[in-house]
């Protein structure tokens, strides 16, 4: 059965939603949050649920996750180091709330090993 993940910049009713608190690329922080129905920046990662009973099928579903976040978060110039400061947070928050709603064990393990390493 196929499954799919949406990574957003704000908000989301979809499916599995990665929610992304990007600041300054497009939600509104402290004044208000965006609604669903926001044109906001978006992308799907798809999985089989099949994919997550192997050890390579959990490290490729976590790879293409972690690209899908650097696409909606991508970074500024280099010498803007608040607003990549933000899309690093931005990453980190679509992340773990996708791998919290996928809501896999093997996943979740991956997930926290490779985080505390940096």
């Amino acid at each position: 059965m196929s499954h799919f993940v949406t990574a957003r910049a704000a908000g989301s009713r979809a499916k599995l939603a990665l929610l992304m608190v990007a600041g300054g690329f497009g939600c509104a922080m402290g004044a208000g949050v965006a609604n669903a129905d926001t044109d906001v920046p978006s992308t799907v990662v798809r999985y089989s649920t099949e994919a997550l009973t192997t050890n390579s099928g959990v490290e490729d579903l976590y790879r293409r996750i972690r690209f899908a976040a650097k696409q909606v978060c991508p970074e500024s110039s280099v010498q803007d180091l608040r607003a990549n400061e933000l899309a690093r947070v931005c990453r980190q928050q679509a992340v773990s709330r996708a791998i919290q709603k996928i809501n896999n064990s093997q996943l979740a393990a991956l997930h926290a090993t490779t985080s505390k390493s940096g």
